[in-house]
């Protein structure tokens, strides 16, 4: 079988919605063309649609290495590197004792690197409101219903990070006024 023939079946496993055997048809071609940019590009976007990411990302990286002047290849690179950075942040903020720090320096560089990665902004906002720094949460909450308003969990998200950042500014404020007297 040739590289063209093995696309063409990829891609008929992809219309099937069988992922691992496009996946195994694009590994094929690769076999049969190591130096071929556009397939392992191909091949990465498909491991990234069915949540291989380590996968994704070596064979993002390995189109680029071999064809950096497409400019999709090192985008498509970008967004599996934040996907990537995206889920380790989220194991870190769900084992006990959560790493928010290294989590939100994570997330900061996931959303730099994917600004459209509204789940890094989901993530930012929430690790901000564990920290009671509301109105950095709410900021990134803001952004993630700027870049899909019908996001229920991000309206969610962004309405009660304003409501505690106000509360905790009056809370303040009355602190405030009592040490004053």
């Amino acid at each position: 079988m040739d590289v063209e023939s093995c696309v063409k079946k990829a891609y008929e496993a992809i219309l099937n919605g069988d992922y691992e055997m496009a996946i195994q048809r694009f590994e094929e071609a690769i076999e049969l063309e190591p130096d071929n940019g556009a397939v392992y590009y191909k091949c990465s976007i498909t491991c990234a649609r069915s949540g291989k990411w380590q996968k994704a990302l070596q064979y993002a990286e390995k189109a680029v290495q071999l064809d950096a002047g497409h400019e999709e290849y090192g985008y498509h690179l970008q967004t599996v590197k934040a996907k990537a950075l995206v889920s380790e942040a989220a194991q870190l903020l769900t084992q006990s004792p959560a790493d928010i720090d290294r989590a939100l320096t994570m997330l900061i560089e996931a959303s730099r690197m994917d600004p459209l990665n509204l789940e890094a902004l989901l993530l930012l906002g929430s690790a901000y409101a564990s920290l009671r720094r509301y109105d950095e949460g709410a900021a990134y909450a803001r952004e993630a219903v700027r870049l899909d308003p019908e996001h229920a969990a991000a309206r969610s998200l962004y309405a009660e990070l304003r409501r505690k950042g106000r509360a905790l500014r009056a809370y303040s404020l009355r602190s405030k006024r009592k040490r004053n007297r």
